[in-house]
C-alpha cells in the first residue's frame, strides 16, 4: 500500500469538502486514515489458502457448521462499511480444518474493497478448492451503511447472499438443514 498517496488523497477530500486541512483536529487525519486503510484492506495482500492448508484427518462426512462469524467490510461502490455475519457449512471429504480457519477465511475476503455477493462466492470457492470438500454453503447477512446512512436511509435493512457448491447445490435437504441450523 502506498501510504503517501492515501494521505494525499485524504487531504484532497478534506480540502474538497471545504475543510481547513491545517485545523488542529485534522492535521493528523491523513496519517490516521492511511494506517486504518492498511488494517481494513489487509486482505488485499493475503491468500485464503494460507489459512485453509492445515487440515486434520476426520472419519465420517457429517456437516460442519460455523455460524455467526462477525465481519466488517467496505463497499467498493461507495467506500463505506458493511458489516454482518457469515455462516459456513461444509461436508468433509476425509479432512477437516481448524474452526478458527473458517473465520480467518471470511476476514481475508472481508478486508478488501468488496461487494457482498462476490465475497460470498469467494469464501465458498476457497473452501471448496482448498479443503476438497464434498460441498460447501455460505450465507452472509449484512447491513450496508451506503444504504442506511445515505440514499434511501433504511437502517436495520439486511442484505442476504447465499452460495451453494457441490452436495449443497444438489440436495434441497442439505440446504434446508443448513438454513434450520443458522436460525
Amino acid at each position: 500500500m502506498d501510504k503517501e498517496k492515501i494521505m494525499q488523497g485524504v487531504r484532497l477530500i478534506l480540502d474538497g469538502i471545504g475543510e481547513d486541512i491545517q485545523r488542529e483536529g485534522l492535521i493528523d487525519t491523513p496519517e490516521r486514515v492511511a494506517r486504518m486503510y492498511e488494517e481494513i484492506f489487509s486482505g488485499l495482500t493475503q491468500d485464503a489458502s494460507e489459512h485453509l492448508n492445515k487440515t486434520f484427518a476426520a472419519d465420517g462426512s457429517d456437516m460442519v457448521l460455523e455460524k455467526d462469524i462477525f465481519f466488517y467490510s467496505t463497499c467498493e461502490h461507495h467506500l463505506m462499511p458493511f458489516f454482518g455475519h457469515a455462516h459456513i457449512a461444509y461436508i468433509p471429504n476425509g479432512r477437516v480444518v481448524g474452526i478458527s480457519k473458517l473465520a480467518r477465511t471470511v476476514e481475508v475476503f472481508a478486508k478488501r474493497p468488496q461487494i457482498q455477493e462476490k465475497m460470498t462466492a469467494q469464501i465458498a470457492d476457497a473452501i471448496m478448492e482448498n479443503l476438497d470438500t464434498k460441498g460447501v454453503m455460505v450465507v452472509i447477512e449484512a447491513e450496508h451503511t451506503c444504504m442506511t446512512m445515505r440514499g434511501v436511509k433504511k437502517p436495520g435493512t439486511k442484505t442476504v447472499s447465499c452460495v451453494a457448491r457441490g452436495a449443497f447445490s444438489e440436495s434441497r435437504e442439505l440446504r434446508a438443514m443448513f438454513m434450520d441450523m443458522i436460525k
